[in-house]
């Protein structure tokens, strides 16, 4: 049972950690009862589990430890998104708490400042989806259908128009779908706020506040605006996941950033106003987020490849002019020529056999539990070379555990746990993390539990920001009391060593070199010690605490590397952390924090050498948010397409910039609405199976648009010579007929069987014009030998492999598709169907002569994909990428010291405090450390000489960039030799 017995010993009274308060709860004897209230808890509380129902608890917890702890999201800090909003006068942050603003005042900076609402820019639907007929292929297939039906070609016409449709349909509704981000941020602000006027509190519309006002937050309310504790004696604990996707709630306390759509989990506190609107944290990260370019890296691929179609088409239709004038054909022959021409000389169902592919691969996919939101990132995704993830919730489990404890000599370890679970609250709601990592525990030390059932506890005091620790005394079944404390191993060790004279040196050595080699490797550690009746204090040892990485994740980066991915990691964490976690993942030893990124270092690094630092680097600790963007932009510079993982709203910036946004589960809505793609699954062990399938879709997409821009060459060189050369009359609708069901045969080309490559595939367009052009005229040099027949069918399966022989069969689909297209084709022949009947011999004659034809082709394909001239076409040379850098990093140079030239100087007085980080809010005065922070800080301390090799030895780091560069060149040359063995292989 609980007692709420007030009696107190000497010891007691001396350590501080009683004194009971009239409700039972457990009270500084130097502090004053306003300021503590919400640290003290009553034993009686409804919430609290009693002592001897202790199994109960622990199966509470470990329900709530399952699945839905490991989708939990990353603690990581943040800053200020500079996106150009007015600042707030800080002049106009001066506001009595006791007071607040007058109604005339909150009027005026309504108007100046706006409504307290993110601004929209409402985008005509209408003619975003008229943009989407908009486009080298779109324009030739809309003069196509123009012309169709001015010659009342009414098949043609209805043919093309249906194709354009189809795909401006499936483009505008897969945007639509991904892009309503402002509105995801909205749905999370809050609704009302208590606000106080003219010295009365009142409940407003959040949409009101504005600068300067002292609004009311507590338990369970939601932060209307971005703004800063000014309440002396309070603090609050704050959930940011809507923000940081973070787990853990952050204490504030006076001085402490607060931001906008964070709940208010414990406590209650006054805040003053010092940002609304587009600027909060929210509305900069929604700004930054919309102006980020989304054109895709495919559509930029798609259009190169249709403006060279259609100067082709043009200068085809121009010879085909000339020539008709030049033999007299009248008008209506010479544009049914022109019709023929724009409709064989552009793929007219390119748009169609993408988007189908596309599907056919977000489908399989979505079965892999990853929901593809915008198809063509299906294809950058395949090229993806460089992957940046998050490490908590994605990396790691986000569920703090116990590692190896240190025990001192003499001490079981048994009753290390036993003192750190006495000394941990039993209230299921609100518990704190730390203590519910630690009663956790007993699960696999049940005898512990057994022994802690033998105790009551008497008074309980949760964690002293100022002291940084908690205590508990006890009773056993003896009447004996037990005084147990657990907090920041330094704070205990100096209680012990104050309390305790006599505790031998050689202990207290010992156990600093623990916390000092736990601080090396990024543990969070927690010291315990304890008194027993009659005893001196006695130290125990210390827990060492971390968030362990998932059982796949080292597994599934080997897996990535395996397929020519660099893994980087972005993380809020300490560099000694992330550099734990790197060793134990085998990521890499090139972990470094933030100082380079922002300016360069200073100055030292130029832009070509900022862009091999970021290369070089296997991750970087301490980033914010727009560290995470300047990551991506670097590496999309040097040419490399990027995919990045994140969780909250601060990642929607970097999720849109990069090539493929990934939200991993448990993402926050906003996050996912910036994504790409979506994760059901949590971790990263979906990443491989979407990007075999990604390169696999490739695969089927390049062999399609090979094999179709070939198909182009081949009857537009024909057509034109057969009008200047011997003016014979082809029927346009046999040409018509021909050329559209060869697009129709190969939507089968979605369900192809194909290989994925080793190694992230690109469109090397010079390879492929190269490759098409010689293809398109050996076609045409063959189809000139028969006159009139086309082979176009058989070739169909020609670039489905980039071997010289192929070894894997098509799919049943498309082998049916296209052998359905060529009897249907042969049955015109025999039949005579625009053109003359064919004798039964010619046609076997026809059939074999292209089996001979292909072979022939195939055989030319695969010299041209050994050719190394060939695969080099297209390939820029290192130094003229770096010279581009280095005048880019000159520009930004410039325009920095110019801005810095008119910026005023801030006057030191000033009680302006800008937002900033949430983990990272900086008070105008020292602020206690919460239970989590102070272990933070005793990390911290001891990484110091980590940061340090990060940061000193700059000649020496850049000979280490250099290494680790020709490695990785080294390994993507094995990668790609690897890539071929493979694929000759099948």
């Amino acid at each position: 049972m609980v007692s709420n017995r007030s009696s107190k010993t000497a010891e007691e009274q001396d350590l501080g950690v009683s004194n009971v308060s009239t409700h039972g709860g457990i009270v500084p004897p130097d502090s004053n009862p306003h300021q503590n209230r919400d640290h003290v808890v009553t034993m009686n509380n409804e919430n609290n589990v009693p002592d001897d129902d202790i199994d109960a608890l622990l199966q509470t917890l470990k329900d709530e430890s399952g699945e839905k702890d490991e989708e939990d999201e990353e603690v990581e800090k943040q800053d200020d998104l500079q996106t150009g909003i007015k600042k707030v006068p800080p002049q106009m942050l001066n506001t009595d708490p006791n007071l607040g603003l007058t109604n005339t005042e909150a009027r005026e900076r309504l108007g100046k400042f706006g409504a307290n609402i993110l601004s929209e820019h409402k985008e005509n639907m209408f003619i975003k989806f008229l943009m989407y007929f908009w486009g080298p292929i779109q324009v030739t297939m809309i003069g196509a259908a123009v012309l169709g039906g001015a010659l009342r070609d009414w098949v043609d016409l209805g043919v093309i128009c249906a194709l354009l449709l189809l795909n401006a349909c499936v483009g505008f509704l897969q945007e639509y779908q991904a892009s309503n981000i402002v509105a995801q941020l909205k749905s999370q602000l809050a609704a009302k706020a208590s606000v106080k006027r003219d010295g009365r509190m009142i409940e407003i519309d959040a949409k009101s506040v504005v600068p300067g006002d002292i609004v009311h937050v507590e338990e369970g309310s939601i932060v209307p605006a971005d703004g800063r504790v000014v309440s002396e004696h309070e603090f609050i604990q704050v959930d940011q996941s809507s923000l940081t996707g973070e787990s853990l709630a952050v204490e504030k306390q006076h001085g402490d950033d607060v931001f906008s759509s964070s709940l208010i989990k414990r406590g209650q506190a006054l805040i003053i106003v010092t940002g609304t609107g587009d600027n909060t944290y929210v509305g900069k990260s929604a700004k930054l987020s919309a102006s980020t370019n989304t054109r895709g890296h495919f559509t930029e691929v798609l259009n190169n490849l249709g403006i060279m179609l259609l100067i082709l088409v043009i200068l085809s239709v121009f010879i085909a002019f000339i020539g008709g004038f030049f033999y007299g054909k009248d008008v209506v022959t010479i544009l049914t020529y022109a019709l023929v021409i724009m409709i064989i000389g552009v793929p007219v169902g390119l748009p169609a056999v993408v988007t189908t592919t596309l599907a056919v691969g977000a489908a399989y996919l979505a079965r892999k539990k990853a929901i593809v939101q915008k198809l063509s990132a299906i294809e950058s995704l395949a090229g993806v070379t460089v992957l940046c993830s998050d490490k908590t919730g994605t990396l790691t489990k986000n569920k703090l555990s116990l590692t190896e404890p240190y025990t001192v000599e003499g001490v079981e370890t048994q009753d290390l746990i036993l003192c750190c679970a006495l000394a941990s609250s039993r209230k299921i709601k609100g518990l704190d993390p730390i203590d519910k990592c630690v009663l956790l525990a007993l699960l696999d030390y049940s005898d512990v539990k057994e022994r802690m059932k033998e105790y009551t506890v008497l008074e309980f005091r949760p964690f002293d920001p100022v002291r940084k620790r908690v205590g508990a005394v006890v009773e056993g079944r003896d009447g004996k009391k037990l005084t147990c404390i657990k907090g920041a191993p330094q704070t205990i060790l100096e209680l012990v060593v104050q309390r305790n004279p006599a505790l031998p040196q050689d202990v207290s050595i010992k156990y600093e070199e623990e916390v000092a080699e736990f601080a090396r490797r990024g543990f969070r550690s927690l010291g315990a010690a304890w008194q027993k009746e009659g005893s001196d204090w006695q130290i125990l040892g210390i827990l060492p605490i971390y968030d362990p990485p998932r059982i796949d994740t080292a597994t599934t980066i080997q897996d990535a590397k395996g397929l020519g991915l660099q893994v980087k990691m972005l993380t809020g964490d300490a560099v000694a952390i992330s550099k734990e976690l790197a060793r134990q993942l085998n990521l890499g030893s090139n972990i470094y924090d933030t100082k380079r990124l922002v300016g360069g270092d200073g100055g030292k690094l130029t832009g070509s050498e900022l862009g091999d630092f970021v290369v070089a680097a296997d991750g970087f600790a301490q980033v914010f948010p727009e560290h995470k963007y300047q990551v991506v932009d670097i590496l999309q510079r040097r040419g490399l397409l990027v995919a990045m993982t994140g969780d909250g709203v601060n990642d929607a910036p970097s999720l849109k910039k990069a090539d493929c946004g990934i939200a991993v589960s448990g993402a926050s809505d906003a996050a996912r609405s910036a994504a790409d793609i979506v994760f059901l699954a949590p971790g990263l062990g979906t990443i491989i199976d979407a990007v075999k399938t990604s390169r696999q879709i490739f695969h089927r997409m390049l062999a399609y648009v090979q094999y179709r821009i070939a198909l182009s060459l081949h009857l537009e060189i024909f057509l034109v010579t057969s009008i200047l050369i011997v003016q014979t009359y082809i029927n346009p609708e046999l040409i018509v007929f021909l050329a559209i069901f060869a697009d129709v045969a190969t939507l089968a080309i979605a369900y192809d069987n194909a290989p994925f490559s080793m190694d992230p595939v690109e469109w090397n367009l010079p390879k492929i014009w190269m490759m098409a052009l010689i293809l398109g005229v050996e076609l045409a040099a063959f189809t000139w030998l028969l006159y009139g027949i086309l082979l176009s069918g058989v070739s169909g399966f020609l670039t489905a492999s980039e071997t010289l022989f192929k070894t894997m069969l098509p799919s049943w689909q498309l082998a049916g598709a296209v052998f359905v297209v060529d009897i249907i084709a042969t049955v015109f022949t025999v039949f005579g169907w625009w053109g003359s009947p064919q004798s039964a011999s010619s046609i076997v004659g026809v059939w074999l002569y292209s089996i001979g034809v292909f072979v022939v082709l195939a055989a030319t394909h695969g010299l041209i994909n050994t050719s190394r001239w060939v695969n080099s076409l297209g390939k820029k040379e290192p130094s003229e990428l770096r010279s581009f850098e280095d005048f880019l990093f000159q520009l930004q140079s410039v325009s920095r010291s110019h801005e810095k030239g008119f910026r005023k100087p801030r006057r030191k007085d000033s009680t302006m405090h800008s937002p900033r980080s949430p983990s990272l809010a900086k008070p105008k005065r020292e602020t206690p450390p919460t239970q989590i922070e102070a272990q933070r800080n005793d990390v911290e301390d001891g990484e110091a000489d980590v940061e340090g090799e990060s940061s000193d030895g700059y000649e020496t780091e850049r000979e280490g960039i250099a290494k680790e560069q020709r490695r990785r060149e080294s390994n993507a040359t094995l990668r790609r030799r690897n890539s071929t063995i493979y694929s000759k292989e099948g």
